[in-house]
């Protein structure tokens, strides 16, 4: 009898044993690549899907004198960069074109992707004249290289739709495009990509050739879109995570769009370095609302190498010559950040109180002065870049006043520092209190406001603010003077 037992048994117990091995193979060298929240730019906000070389690298070169000496350290190419654009459309005389194949007018259609032997689009070479011959991105990568920075891109999930049509071979594959495609999972706003069925043989040679690619270009940082929302999609996301553990070189892996999908928050955090916890962001006062809801329930998933992501600063110069839908939509035009600049602090202080990673949108070539300023407050930054323990207070006592205002507060790592944010969203101004037994804080601090540099003494538990700015935000520096 024990013997029959046995026979039904012995298979479950290794297959657990088994996984539990693997579990333990599985590397997380990853989450040291980005041991702080990333930190750089990238081209969407400013130039939608359009940014051409020339652009990009005066982009950078201004992104190194300015912003690099503060931590933004990654130049990432956004959206589409493998699209030709429009017969009609002369990268020299740049002006804004829809990216999306399936709005092309009759006789002028979008010109063809290049593809190379194996199924993999390259970059378009009338936007990025470098990628000639082959080179890919290689010669972008290495430019950003010799400026101290780091080179990240931004990708499709899925393979492309010509390469399942032409059935092209996998590098380093028996199988081919069709042996791998899904057609039924395909992005719902780009029309370049097929989905890839994760459970196929090929799938993995597939997203290992990609990454072979992008590490031989110099890739530092890949954004993946159309893979963590509306569907999280769990398979493709550990292909890649494999692939790039593979490749050679350290990429950081970042998920998109949002809003993410709690379900798979462990997922996220254990195979990613950031991901989307809210959808676009733009320059709209709702939208920052939006992340003060989506950073606090994320904020038990702060750290370790992975880090919620609020997505990008909308600050500065944006859509430049206006984006395709512009004529209807006024917020798409060429503008300044509509974001009033008490806005703009409180949106930087969130992301930083929040330690998201701080990927700015606006054109560094044509923002103003003022925008920099903003962006480089190092006091704000080192919160974002080395604090712990970030959260957002809410007591039930204070239900009624909730909706007016939101408290973060945050601490140093030997925990002899304290951050307290106090945001008020009144479209008015308005003072809030503190009581520093709240987050059971003891004794006599000094407290500096970081946006102000303002001093005061904090000598009781009750702590009240100055007037803070409607949608504005008040961020002090506690430093202990000793207990009561």
């Amino acid at each position: 009898m024990k013997n029959r037992y046995l026979k039904f048994l012995l298979p479950a117990v290794l297959l657990l044993v088994t996984s539990k091995d693997l579990s333990a193979q599985k590397s997380t060298a990853f989450q040291s690549w980005a041991a702080t929240p990333p930190m750089g730019w990238n081209s969407y906000d400013a130039y939608y899907g359009n940014v051409t070389e020339k652009q990009f690298k005066a982009e950078v070169d201004v992104l190194q004198k300015k912003m690099l000496p503060h931590g933004y350290e990654y130049a990432i190419i956004d959206y589409c960069w493998f699209n030709p654009g429009p017969k009609s459309w002369d990268p020299d005389k740049w002006v804004t074109y829809d990216v999306d194949h399936s709005r092309g007018k009759p006789g002028n259609e979008f010109q063809p992707m290049i593809i190379d032997q194996y199924g993999r689009l390259l970059p378009a070479i009338n936007r990025f004249p470098s990628a000639a011959a082959g080179k890919g991105f290689k010669p972008i990568g290495d430019y950003v290289h010799t400026k101290g920075m780091k080179f990240g891109i931004h990708i499709m999930r899925g393979i492309a739709r010509e390469a399942v049509a032409q059935n092209m071979p996998i590098l380093d594959s028996k199988y081919k495009a069709q042996d791998i495609v899904n057609k039924i999972d395909s992005c719902k706003w780009n029309d370049s990509m097929w989905g890839v069925d994760a459970t196929k043989p090929g799938a993995q040679d597939y997203y290992n050739s990609l990454l072979k690619l992008y590490a031989a270009w110099g890739v530092d940082f890949i954004k993946v879109d159309d893979i963590a929302s509306p569907a999280y999609h769990r398979g493709e996301i550990d292909l890649i995570r494999h692939a790039i553990d593979q490749c050679g070189r350290p990429i950081v892996l970042s998920l998109s769009p949002g809003d993410a999908l709690m379900g798979f928050a462990n997922h996220a955090d254990q195979n990613t370095n950031m991901y989307r916890i809210s959808n676009d962001v733009w320059d709209r006062w709702k939208d920052i609302l939006h992340i003060f809801d989506m950073s606090s329930n994320w904020s038990p998933f702060i750290g370790n190498g992975s880090w919620p992501d609020a997505d990008m600063l909308p600050i500065g110069r944006l859509c430049l010559t206006g984006y395709p839908d512009a004529k209807k939509n006024p917020e798409k035009r060429e503008h300044n950040s509509f974001l009033t600049e008490n806005e703009q602090k409180t949106m930087i202080s969130l992301w930083c109180m929040a330690r998201s990673p701080l990927m700015w949108g606006g054109s560094a070539v044509q923002s103003p002065d003022s925008s920099f300023t903003l962006l480089t407050n190092d006091e704000i930054l080192a919160i974002q870049k080395g604090s712990i323990n970030n959260h957002q207070l809410y007591y039930p006592h204070q239900r009624s006043d909730f909706p007016d205002y939101r408290m973060w507060t945050a601490e140093s790592k030997d925990r002899k520092t304290k951050y307290l944010a106090l945001f008020n969203l009144k479209a008015e101004p308005a003072t809030i209190k503190f009581d520093l037994e709240w987050e059971f804080w003891k004794g006599k601090y000094k407290a500096t406001e970081l946006w102000t540099r303002e001093v005061y003494d904090i000598n009781t538990n009750l702590f009240e603010s100055d007037e803070i700015p409607a949608h504005g935000v008040r961020v002090y520096k506690l430093l202990s003077k000793g207990t009561n």
